[in-house]
């Protein structure tokens, strides 16, 4: 949990100025941040837990974390309207602590908020229901990050060898 709060806090630091970055977008990012790192490294960024709902994939202890930041006076809470709607919305109040991260692992977030933090809340849903870890769990199951090895090069972010024809 100490790492997933790190990547959170991080994440919300380097995003909290993006006026699409609400509570949708962030639980996106977090999604592909962990299951692109599986893919690519075969080993977890977080071990946090993923569930598929009906809006996309959101992580289990997203709102637990978010109070524990909030209580600590690390970041502060708010609602904005982002194109007409009601967004809910995060400010990281300090650098975060990201001693428990690897220069790799913050290149890979890095990476993943350049490629999804321009994104909105409907572009970023639409990929991760295309994404087939989500697509192939059940309604409010656990996704198996094993699932990432049979994603379509729509969504995979793996170079796999190809076969080679007789």
């Amino acid at each position: 949990m100490k790492k997933f709060k790190q990547v959170l806090h991080y994440a919300i630091s380097r995003s909290c100025h993006a006026p699409n970055v609400g509570k949708t977008v962030l639980y996106k990012i977090l999604y592909f941040a962990e299951f692109d790192f599986y893919e690519l490294y075969e080993r977890k960024l977080t071990g946090e837990r993923y569930f598929r709902l009906e809006h996309g994939p959101a992580p289990s202890h997203f709102d637990a974390i978010l109070t524990e930041l909030e209580t600590e006076g690390k970041i502060t809470q708010f609602m904005a309207k982002y194109h007409g709607y009601d967004q809910k919305r995060y400010v990281s109040n300090e650098e975060p602590d990201i001693s428990l991260l690897s220069a790799e692992e913050l290149q890979h977030i890095e990476n993943t908020l350049a490629k999804y933090s321009n994104m909105t809340a409907a572009q970023v849903s639409a990929l991760s229901h295309i994404d087939l870890p989500w697509m192939a769990t059940e309604p409010n199951g656990e996704i198996d990050y094993e699932l990432v090895f049979y994603r379509d090069p729509q969504t995979s972010v793996r170079e796999y060898e190809q076969p080679v024809s007789p």
